[in-house]
């Protein structure tokens, strides 16, 4: 992929199966991989965005719940908490390879109404002057269904368009977009790279993904529609290594790639 080298920007979505333990506590070595490579990619020179999914996860783990809360208002609660723990640990990890960290909540009204937006994206053109890596999620301790995107792939997809970024990496814990479900169906075959999402394509996003995310693959191609629509191609790999980064600029690497550009 011959326009990976004239990449400058580059927003990457990490997701709560990503950051997290099987039982829910976050993972700490692969944040701290997460950090370090992402500091890597912006001292080469490239602008970074990470739009961490987490919140809710680093909650349920501080406040000691027994699962994931399905009431709202303990939704909202354990994100409020866990937005804190979260920040924390990022600025922790990040600080330690010398890097500057910032803050951004958003929701729909801040995404759709032309003031707020243009005051986001502002904020994220100034921050990325400076130097500093903008981490951005959904203010979820306050939105509701009619102001909430629900999901952070979606989330992604906005934020690489407001911030006019070069490509779009969702880490999941998939490598990508298959055939047939891969979990039940051991010849499923991986698509490397999609030219065109239809109705195809959709009904092959089956499967909810796992427990600890609120996305499945189907938020994913809806993610990768939005972007390609505003001329960003996009990736999905399994972000397991965080180092897969390096894999994606040198392109070559395990995944999939959403691109309406015929260069790509």
């Amino acid at each position: 992929m011959k326009d990976m080298k004239q990449i400058k920007r580059i927003v990457v979505k990490v997701g709560s199966s990503t950051l997290t333990h099987p039982g829910g506590g976050l993972n700490f070595q692969r944040i701290d991989a997460l950090a370090m490579v992402l500091s890597d990619i912006k001292n080469r020179g490239l602008d970074v965005v990470l739009v961490s999914s987490g919140a809710v996860a680093a909650g349920v783990a501080k406040m000691q719940m027994r699962k994931r809360p399905e009431l709202m208002r303990e939704k909202q609660a354990a994100a409020s908490v866990g937005q804190c723990e979260l920040m924390f640990i990022y600025d922790k990890f990040f600080s330690q390879y010398g890097q500057s960290i910032a803050q951004l909540l958003l929701t729909k009204t801040v995404t759709k109404n032309e003031v707020l937006r243009a005051n986001a994206v502002n904020t994220l053109e100034t921050l990325l002057e400076y130097g500093v890596i903008p981490i951005v999620n959904e203010n979820d301790s306050v939105a509701v269904d009619e102001i909430a995107y629900g999901d952070n792939d979606t989330l992604s997809a906005v934020t690489a368009y407001l911030t006019n970024a070069d490509l779009l990496v969702l880490l999941s814990d998939i490598d990508g977009l298959f055939n047939d479900d891969p979990m039940k169906n051991k010849d499923a075959r991986l698509i490397p790279v999609v030219r065109a999402i239809d109705d195809t394509v959709f009904r092959m996003a089956k499967g909810a993904g796992s427990s600890r995310g609120t996305g499945g693959m189907v938020t994913k191609i809806s993610a990768a529609q939005f972007a390609n629509e505003h001329g960003i191609p996009m990736i999905i790999a399994n972000g397991r290594q965080p180092s897969i980064l390096y894999d994606i600029l040198r392109d070559d690497y395990r995944g999939t790639l959403f691109t309406m550009r015929e260069e790509m």
